[in-house]
């Protein structure tokens, strides 16, 4: 984790902006974002193979295979696209979550459980930094 710039930050270390987007940069899903291209289609393709696991038994309790192979065929694969369509709106709202933080004036952040949120108002160096980071990264 990265260390705040600012001395009297009230937010817990793992809750500030830039620190989140540094946890997520390495998460697993999330570390793949700066691959190139074709790099993303084969884990998403992984994605897509791995979600026939579910996909596949419910499309042959429906279609019989030896029967209508391509209503299976089709339907095993619209089912295992579910996969991938979550894994993709995953890394859209973990990415839109972390630039809304990181561009926001103020961060909310608990200091020791849900009943007890406070707002922080950042100052003008940080607030250019984040912005700046959610900018170019």
């Amino acid at each position: 984790m990265i260390k705040s710039s600012v001395s009297n930050c009230p937010v817990p270390t793992e809750q500030q902006p830039l620190n989140e987007y540094e946890e997520l940069k390495t998460s697993w899903l999330f570390r793949d974002c700066a691959l190139n291209w074709r790099e993303q289609i084969t884990k998403m393709l992984w994605i897509w193979a791995l979600s026939w696991v579910v996909a596949g038994p419910v499309a042959a309790a429906s279609f019989a295979p030896h029967k209508h192979i391509a209503q299976f065929i089709l339907c095993g694969a619209a089912g295992a696209s579910i996969g991938v369509v979550l894994a993709l709106v995953r890394l859209y709202l973990g990415w839109f979550y972390i630039s809304d933080r990181l561009f926001s004036p103020t961060v909310f952040y608990e200091e020791s459980g849900w009943y007890d949120g406070q707002t922080w108002t950042k100052p003008e160096d940080v607030l250019n930094r984040d912005r700046l980071i959610a900018t170019y990264e």
